[in-house]
């Protein structure tokens, strides 16, 4: 949940720390910080909230040192505060910590047993005071980190500088990530390539269970076992230009707008357009032996799984199941053959599908993952791996990253329908071109984006806000309904339309507005009788449908939303960006912090 960045710089490291911290914004964080080594000794500042507040600070009481390590702090044990605010320190080290320490409290038990003192109320310290302990018992820095590593059980990357050794930042990760940085005479340790964008070019992501010495001439990797070893030093192409927002209020409104382009970019990576046909990158499935699809993911990516359950089972006639990640690994899943595991995942790195990927290969699942972060951990542990290509996506709530994996997830179904010889020539390319105009459809719903702007007027002060859809769009009304909660904290709940009747329709009175998600599909008439039971009691419908739907129905409704008659195959893509706009807007009508909710963050990197 948190960011890290360490770097062993040629000029005052504070400026570089602070730098590389706004970068890491968009991971969501509620404290931050950073400490250097001034004449050999450690100097922190910290400051609850936003990094202004860090930022005044240091401006107040500045930190020199060409060696430090900086943190955003998500809460997850102990209150945001400066207090619990990283680095911790000693005299003799100080350590950022992302992730969850499993077993702390008996660690804290132990130190606290033989008189070691906490301060305060985060996992993280006991991390903290295991190095102290070994190093008070004539330990070198590594050697008392290599100790405490054995130690120690969670998921977590680190960040340590030693008092003393001016030359010496020590990384090490476990189930979160950790990368590298290379410089001219210059090193640095980030939670991401992101994070370095504008230090380096060239990096090296640390493998589970690693852990480094960082010196400014060079490195020194660790396995887990402690032999040293070679890790690959890659080139990334992200740059400033990435994590701009341009002319744009708010990174998610960039995002939105940047949708029609990236489908694009996904689109062309996927189809060849001639032919109609979709060409998928080599990623060693034969869908001819598959015999069934579990779909694993969290929160956005799941309801984008939600979408592909329905399209493998049509286009491809292969059947799905579908489970949360979090839930995944604690039910019993019998092992079969011929069954192919599919993880959804922005980051690659969110904890719970990461931990299920692992799950299901110990089980001897092929697994096949969709991923926008190019380098990431599912991308290197699949045996498939097919690449959104949405591009960095900084807001903490998913937009673009969400219609990159529907495209993708679609012509994965194409795909696969055709390998599995149910998918006949005419239909793929009926699919195929129903597809490519996805990107123009999109433009023309953005152009429209100001009836949305004045419809967030009319319900930006309700208390509980309605999402009904059937098949792919119940999907739709799903997201929608998160996508209003998670900007807005305006209360929403999405149902299949058909289940109002079974308790929900309770809930209908003029003061709940219900969002009708109604394309002109096969579904479209029972939507429409679902829609009339919300009228007569009282329900202020907002319709999305096409111009058909509108025409039929459009009298009964509180307000509409026309969209463009396209293909029932790709309405779930579209339909997502005017739930996306409507939230947005309300959000920003209700002032809240859009691109950083609270609570939350881009990341999820503990279960």
């Amino acid at each position: 949940m948190c960011g890290i960045i360490g770097a062993i710089a040629n000029e005052h490291v504070t400026p570089l720390l602070l730098s590389a911290l706004h970068r890491l914004e968009y991971r969501g964080y509620d404290s931050a910080g950073i400490a250097t080594l001034v004449d050999g000794n450690i100097h922190r500042r910290r400051a609850e909230g936003k990094l202004p507040n860090l930022d005044a600070l240091i401006e107040k009481h500045p930190l020199q040192g060409r060696i430090g390590i900086g943190h955003t702090r998500w809460a997850t044990h102990g209150v945001p505060n400066t207090v619990n605010a990283h680095p911790h320190a000693t005299e003799e080290v100080a350590l950022v910590h992302n992730g969850i320490i499993e077993n702390f409290l008996p660690l804290r038990a132990e130190l606290m047993s033989i008189g070691h003192a906490f301060e305060t109320e985060t996992d993280s310290e006991v991390v903290l005071g295991l190095i102290h302990e070994y190093l008070h018992q004539g330990m070198s820095p590594q050697g008392a980190t290599a100790e405490m590593l054995k130690r120690v059980d969670g998921a977590f990357a680190l960040g340590i500088i030693f008092a003393g050794h001016d030359d010496l930042l020590i990384g090490a990760r476990r189930g979160c990530p950790l990368v590298v940085g290379y410089g001219e005479g210059e090193m640095f340790l980030g939670s991401d390539a992101l994070a370095l964008a504008s230090l380096t070019e060239r990096i090296t992501y640390l493998e589970e269970g690693d852990w480094v010495e960082v010196r400014r001439d060079g490195v020194s990797i660790h396995e887990t076992t402690g032999q040293i070893v070679e890790r690959q030093i890659r080139v990334t192409s992200l740059s400033d230009a990435d994590v701009g927002k341009g002319n744009y209020q708010h990174f998610m409104l960039k995002e939105i707008y940047e949708q029609p382009a990236v489908i694009g970019d996904c689109l062309h990576s996927l189809f060849n357009p001639v032919e109609r046909t979709v060409s998928l990158p080599d990623t060693s499935i034969d869908f001819s032996k598959i015999s069934r699809l579990n779909i694993v993911a969290c929160g956005t990516s799941y309801y984008a799984g939600l979408v592909a359950r329905y399209w493998f089972e049509e286009i491809a006639d292969l059947p799905v199941d579908i489970d949360v990640a979090s839930e995944y690994r604690y039910r019993k899943v019998p092992v079969q053959d011929g069954v192919l595991g599919l993880f959804i995942s922005q980051s690659g790195e969110t904890a719970d599908t990461v931990a299920a990927l692992r799950f299901a290969r110990e089980k001897g699942q092929t697994v096949l993952s969709v991923v926008n972060a190019v380098e990431s951990s599912m991308s290197r542990e699949s045996d498939g791996v097919l690449h959104t290509l949405a591009g960095p996506e900084i807001g903490v709530a998913s937009t673009k990253a969400f219609t990159t994996q529907l495209v993708t997830l679609a012509s994965l179904a194409i795909a696969a329908g055709r390998a599995r010889g149910v998918l006949e020539r005419v239909k793929e390319e009926e699919l195929a071109s129903a597809l490519i105009e996805v990107p123009s459809r999109a433009a023309e719903i953005l152009n429209h984006d100001e009836a949305l702007r004045n419809l967030a007027e009319q319900i930006y002060e309700v208390r509980d806000v309605l999402y009904i859809g059937r098949g792919t769009s119940y999907a739709v009304a799903l997201e929608g309904a998160l996508k209003l909660k998670e900007i807005s904290y305006i209360h929403a709940e999405a149902y299949a339309a058909g289940e109002l009747k079974h308790g929900p329709i309770a809930l209908i009175d003029d003061g709940v507005p219900v969002i009708v998600i109604a394309p002109s599909d096969g579904l479209f008439e029972k939507t429409a009788s679902n829609m009339q039971e919300v009228v007569a009691r009282g329900g202020r419908v907002i319709l999305m449908s096409d111009a058909d739907g509108v025409s039929k129905l459009g009298r009964d409704a509180f307000a509409t939303v026309t969209l463009p008659d396209v293909s029932p195959f790709v309405t779930p893509i579209l339909y997502a960006i005017p739930v996306q706009l409507l939230a947005y807007h309300v959000a920003v009508l209700k002032g809240t912090d859009i691109d950083q909710p609270r609570n939350l963050a881009k990341s999820v990197t503990v279960e």
